[in-house]
């Protein structure tokens, strides 16, 4: 039996991974905790998850797009909860004394953590943003986050020789993705596709709503509730408003958002995003990695209005595929967004391509290609030092 721990952040898309991948390995007969802010992660992992708090540091909201929006995720969230965090990161994995340390891409205080104490670890990339460096095209921006990272090494008091970066494991990394749906993905990055797996505390749906006859539509912006966002699933809602006829259309987003709705469209704060997917025709989304992997693991063709951080390179992956177009977030009206809507919905060509990205997803073994990748580290990888490797 090996133990592992997952360094996560207060974020559903980094942390809904984990879940996966800890019930298989798991179901091959080993322990899994986690370690993060308990506040954020009790209710995504249910109540028997054995969770290391970190304790809960509020991070300052980031409104920013493009090249800003790069900056202010890691000046306003990542280096600020990485320092606060340290210090309970180091005291889990005194704890626990894993075998294996998974730490997301986005909280570094995991990878400076497992080099100290020498335990092996492993990259768990949920995002694209930091994979095949995005910016190496923009020296100064590159170098600045290179600074960032510098920064955060130096004041956890580790050795001016020792420094690497902290993006990227040496033993292992693994991807959410494939390059069917991210090309530039490194030769070094394991990609397994999204590792999907049944959540806890999932709401309610009334699936007798849905009419079969009908095509249907998801719209999700992810967990935004700034005025640009709630411009956007009103002019989505305007678009679909004169579609009755033809098809009905599942919002997520709080119901008094989308006041006044038709009967074929419906508002809900949350939904069984997995159980929902099966039964539709596209997704509307903003780009994010787990809603654009997981629509395509379904073989659901995508409208992709990006805002931020890796949202664009993720829509540009799904215009590669073919599996969908892309839309402006801020600018888009009711006509473009019902134009999109239906050459998407009248092209079987979207379809297609959404089911060749599906299948590279299986092939690619999600949660098992990476509990068996995470099992072979345990195999090959020295005796951590300073910490005695499990031998139950």
């Amino acid at each position: 039996m090996s133990r592992f721990l997952f360094v996560v952040p207060p974020l559903a898309g980094h942390v809904n991974p984990t879940i996966g991948l800890a019930a298989a390995l798991v179901e091959r007969g080993h322990e899994v905790a986690w370690c993060g802010p308990e506040l954020h992660l009790r209710p995504m992992l249910g109540p028997d998850a054995v969770i290391h708090p970190t304790g809960t540091r509020l991070h300052r909201p980031q409104s920013d797009h493009g090249l800003a929006a790069v900056r202010s995720v890691w000046d306003r969230f990542i280096v600020p909860f990485a320092r606060f965090s340290l210090p309970a990161v180091e005291k889990a994995v005194e704890a626990v004394r894993p075998d294996v340390v998974v730490v997301d891409q986005h909280s570094p205080a995991g990878a400076i953590v497992a080099h100290r104490l020498g335990v092996t670890w492993a990259t768990l990339a949920c995002s694209t943003m930091e994979l095949g460096e995005p910016l190496a095209d923009l020296p100064r921006v590159h170098e600045w986050l290179r600074g960032r990272l510098r920064y955060l090494w130096d004041k956890a008091g580790m050795p001016a020789e020792e420094y690497f970066d902290l993006r990227y494991s040496p033993h292992l990394v693994l991807a959410c993705t494939t390059r069917a749906l991210t090309g530039a993905l490194p030769e070094d990055v394991l990609g397994v596709g999204p590792i999907l797996a049944k959540r806890h505390g999932q709401p309610d749906f009334p699936f007798d709503w849905l009419d079969q006859d009908k095509q249907h539509v998801l719209v999700s912006v992810g967990t935004l509730a700034d005025d640009v966002s709630t411009r956007f699933l009103r002019e989505t809602a305007a678009a679909l408003a004169p579609l009755g006829d033809r098809l009905q259309a599942v919002f997520i987003a709080p119901p008094d958002t989308l006041p006044d709705l038709p009967p074929h469209l419906i508002a809900r704060t949350r939904v069984p995003m997995l159980a929902l997917l099966p039964r539709m025709d596209l997704v509307v989304s903003h780009g994010g990695l787990n809603t654009v992997c997981e629509s395509l693991a379904h073989g659901v063709p995508l409208v992709v209005a990006p805002i931020r951080h890796d949202q664009p390179i993720n829509a540009n992956g799904v215009v590669a595929a073919g599996a969908g177009v892309r839309v402006g977030f801020a600018r888009a009206d009711a006509a473009q967004l019902r134009a999109a809507t239906t050459h998407v919905l009248g092209d079987p060509g979207h379809r297609a391509a959404a089911a060749t990205v599906s299948a590279s997803f299986a092939e690619a073994g999600g949660a098992d290609a990476a509990a068996a990748a995470l099992l072979e580290l345990t195999t090959r990888s020295p005796a951590p030092a300073g910490l005695s490797r499990s031998t139950s």
